[in-house]
């Protein structure tokens, strides 16, 4: 099995969420670093609203939804979506995935995709802001 290292930082979490998903199926181990720093696209005010929506004015605080604000969490529970979590392949799959902030110095990373510089009038925000923002600490 190969090993992938990948930077978040500016890459649209969308693309690099299904990109992983896909290599992941194939069998591929991956680990995602700076997640704090990749993108999530739209209107900064209408994200924000709607994550605080479906966190703290959906269901019953001690029975769920339970959204993490924890950066690593959070992008580790997008690409859940894109995986099939409830079959054992998708179980698998997502066992080898694993997200973390900040950078390692002793490894070699790579790029997925476009980056969100690339994308002429684009809005965004960086995940760790969207955290912050409905009460995680980054």
């Amino acid at each position: 099995m190969k090993e992938i290292n990948i930077d978040a930082t500016n890459a649209i979490i969308g693309r690099l969420a299904s990109y992983v998903a896909k290599q992941a199926l194939l069998g591929a181990t991956i680990n995602i670093y700076n997640c704090e720093k990749a993108i999530i696209t739209g209107n900064p005010t209408l994200v924000r609203e709607k994550y605080y929506y479906r966190i703290f004015k959906t269901g019953q605080p001690k029975r769920g939804p339970f959204i993490s604000r924890m950066p690593d969490r959070f992008v580790r529970r997008m690409i859940r979506g894109m995986l099939e979590h409830k079959s054992e392949r998708g179980k698998n799959a997502f066992k080898r995935i694993m997200c973390y902030m900040g950078t390692p110095a002793d490894k070699k990373l790579t790029s997925v995709g476009k980056k969100a510089d690339e994308l002429p009038k684009l809005n965004y925000q960086t995940i760790g802001q969207l955290c912050t923002s409905i009460g995680g600490r980054v």
